[in-house]
C-alpha cells in the first residue's frame, strides 16, 4: 500500500505542480497579522512592498487614452515601449544602447522570473543558482521548471559545479545588498565562460540609497556585449504600477527572441492601455524623482527609530526594505513587533540566512510610518 503518495497524487496518479512547491510563505503570518491588528491604534503593516502613493496623472491619462483599442495587442509590444524601455535603461541607469528587439514586456515581473527558466528550456536535471537570501519566486521558477537549486552569493562557492542559470538580485530584496561593478564582472566572466545564463533581478535600481546601483547591462560590467544576460525590470516600485502588473525584459535579443517564441504560444500579453500606461511612464522621470524622495524620507525616519530601539541593520544600502536583526530567533521579532501593531516579514523567508532578520517594508503611508516610529520610541 503507497496511501500517502497515492493520496499526495490523487486518484488518478497525478501528481499536483503545487506539491513541489514550498507554502506560501505569507499565509504563516496570519497570527501576528491578527495581533498586530488588535493595536488600539491599527495595524502598520511593513511585511510587503505594495506602493500606497497615488499613480503620477500622466501615466493616468495615458492609460484613459488607449483604453479604447479594440484589437488584440502584440506579444512583443508596441515599438514605442519597447523603445522608451531602452532609452530609459541607459538615461536613467547608464546601460549599453539596447535595440527595440533586446526589450520584452512582461505581465509584471513575479511571472516572469516564476517562467522564465522553463521557458528557456531548462528542467530536470539542471542546476539553478539564487542568492543565499532571495526573492522566494526564484526558487519556484526553478522547482516548476524541474530544475534543482543552489544558494550560493560567489561563483567561488559553487566549486566545479556547472549551472544552467544564475539569478541575480541587486539591490536586494529582502536584503538591500548592492553588489559592485567588480563583482558583477567576475559573474559574467565566469557565467560566458561556462556558457551560463545569468538573470538579473534589477526592480530595486532607480532605489539606491547609500551606494551606487549597477545594472548587468552597464557596460564597465557586460563590455558593451549583452551576450548571455538578460535584465528584469519592474515598474511596480519606482511608478507605483503594482496594480498595472507592468515589467519588462532586457537583454540578450537572442535570448528575448526565444522568450518572446514561447510567450506568443502562451498568449501571455501585456494589455495594450497598460503599454500605453508604461511608455508614458518610462519617458518621464520627474515622477520617479518625487516619489523616491518620499521613500527616502519615510526611510529616514523608520530606520532611525529601528535604530534607537535596539536593533541593527544590516546592508540596506537600496531597495524599499530595512533588513534589521535583534539577535534572536526572526519570529520572536516578528511577535515582539506585533504586539506593537507592526506587521513585518520574517528572515527565514528568503532563505536560511534570514533566521535571526526581519525585513521591514518603507512602503507604508507617511502617517504609518510615523506611527510605527512612535511605536518602536516607547521602548
Amino acid at each position: 500500500m503507497q496511501g500517502d503518495d497515492r493520496g499526495a497524487r490523487g486518484r488518478s496518479g497525478r501528481r499536483p505542480v503545487s506539491a513541489a512547491l514550498p507554502d506560501f510563505p505569507w499565509d504563516s503570518l496570519a497570527h501576528a497579522k491578527t495581533r498586530a491588528l488588535a493595536h488600539p491604534d491599527g495595524i502598520v503593516d511593513l511585511s510587503v512592498g505594495t506602493p500606497v502613493d497615488p499613480v503620477d496623472a500622466l501615466i493616468r491619462e495615458a492609460l484613459a487614452h488607449a483604453s479604447d483599442f479594440s484589437g488584440y495587442p502584440t506579444t512583443a509590444g508596441t515599438e514605442s515601449l519597447r523603445e522608451a524601455a531602452a532609452a530609459a535603461l541607459t538615461r536613467r541607469y547608464g546601460v549599453i544602447a539596447l535595440g527595440a528587439e533586446a526589450v520584452l514586456p512582461v505581465i509584471g515581473t513575479k511571472e516572469a522570473i516564476a517562467s522564465v527558466v522553463a521557458m528557456l528550456g531548462i528542467g530536470s536535471g539542471d542546476l539553478v543558482v539564487i542568492p543565499e537570501a532571495a526573492y522566494p519566486t526564484y526558487e519556484v521558477g526553478a522547482l516548476l521548471a524541474g530544475a534543482q537549486i543552489v544558494r550560493a552569493d560567489s561563483t567561488v562557492a559553487l566549486g566545479p559545479a556547472n549551472p544552467a542559470l544564475i539569478f541575480l538580485n541587486s539591490p536586494s530584496n529582502p536584503t538591500g545588498a548592492v553588489l559592485g561593478v567588480e563583482h558583477l564582472r567576475k559573474v559574467v566572466s565566469w557565467a560566458r565562460e561556462r556558457g551560463v545564463i545569468v538573470v538579473s533581478d534589477e526592480c530595486y535600481l532607480g532605489l539606491a540609497w547609500d551606494v551606487e546601483a549597477v545594472s548587468i547591462l552597464d557596460p564597465r560590467v557586460c563590455e558593451g556585449d549583452p551576450r548571455g544576460l538578460l535584465a528584469v525590470h519592474s515598474l511596480s516600485k519606482i511608478s507605483n504600477l503594482a496594480s498595472y502588473r507592468a515589467g519588462f525584459f532586457a537583454g540578450d535579443p537572442a535570448l528575448i527572441g526565444e522568450l518572446l517564441a514561447v510567450r506568443k504560444h502562451a498568449g501571455l500579453i501585456v494589455p495594450f492601455p497598460i503599454q500605453a500606461a508604461m511608455t508614458a511612464a518610462l519617458n518621464d522621470d520627474n515622477h520617479l524623482a518625487a516619489q523616491r524622495k518620499r521613500y527616502c524620507d519615510r526611510r529616514v525616519v523608520l530606520s532611525t527609530a529601528v535604530s534607537h530601539a535596539g536593533f541593527r541593520i544590516d546592508h540596506s544600502q537600496a531597495g524599499l526594505y530595512l533588513w534589521a536583526s535583534r539577535d534572536e530567533a526572526c519570529r520572536d521579532t516578528v511577535d515582539w513587533l506585533a504586539q506593537r501593531g507592526i506587521l513585518v516579514a520574517p528572515g527565514e523567508f528568503y532563505g536560511p540566512v534570514g533566521a535571526q532578520h526581519v525585513r521591514m517594508a518603507l512602503t507604508a503611508t507617511d502617517e504609518r510610518i510615523a506611527a510605527a516610529a512612535a511605536r518602536l520610541s516607547l521602548d
